[in-house]
């Protein structure tokens, strides 16, 4: 299994944040997440489409957009001409998330899926064969900065089950409250792709990559 580091840019400095985002490419982060509120599905507002065309082109990384918006399928090509390799939708933003899934697929573009913490796992299994990859929220979703909530452990290990009796290739990514000092855990219960923002742009981005990356490997 492949272990990938995805850091959040909604925690970066945008006074500098092509700079920064090289630092995370150097030492070793594949991916960059790009968080997108709309202020009605979370109560938060991020970026869009824009800032996201704008970074094109600063690094080779993956560009991962996590959408925490209301009906996304209204942006789902807007978003993929705007650089978006993945684009992960709710379900609980969705009033058709298998339609939603298709267009992303249709886009050519990976399918992510997300769920929040009071969600249970069990409401994925309709959408596991268009999916390309599963996101459970560790905090609720439209805040950094928040507590890893430790009943996220067991759902993930249900979501790592679920995973392998479906005989697909999909990953398994969190986000919320990751650390050095707890991210093995969220591996050991099945992730391989871990979000972190704080815990990589709260300091020294190049160091906190290579250091998460040096926990990431471990499991390889």
């Amino acid at each position: 299994m492949k272990y990938i580091l995805a850091p959040s840019l909604l925690s970066a400095d945008f006074k500098c944040l092509a700079q920064q985002m090289k630092m995370t490419e150097e030492n070793g982060a594949e991916y960059l997440h790009f968080d997108v509120m709309d202020g009605m599905f979370v109560p938060s507002i991020s970026f869009g489409m824009p800032v996201l065309k704008s970074i094109q082109g600063a690094t080779g990384q993956t560009m991962d957009v996590h959408l925490m918006v209301q009906e996304p399928i209204r942006y789902i090509e807007a978003f993929a001409d705007a650089g978006a390799d993945i684009i992960t939708v709710h379900l609980e933003a969705c009033s058709d998330v298998e339609k939603t899934l298709r267009k992303i697929r249709e886009c050519g573009k990976k399918a992510g899926l997300s769920i929040c913490p009071q969600t249970e796992a069990g409401e994925l299994l309709p959408y596991l064969e268009l999916t390309d990859m599963i996101l459970v929220m560790s905090v609720q979703p439209g805040f950094g900065g928040q507590k890893f909530i430790p009943e996220s452990i067991p759902k993930i290990q249900k979501v790592r089950r679920m995973i392998s009796d479906s005989g697909r290739d999909i990953d398994l990514e969190v986000d919320g409250g990751i650390y050095q000092d707890n991210v093995e855990e969220v591996l050991k219960a099945g992730a391989n792709v871990i979000v972190a923002g704080s815990a990589v742009f709260g300091g020294d981005p190049g160091q906190n990559t290579k250091a998460m990356m040096e926990r990431l490997r471990k499991y390889e």
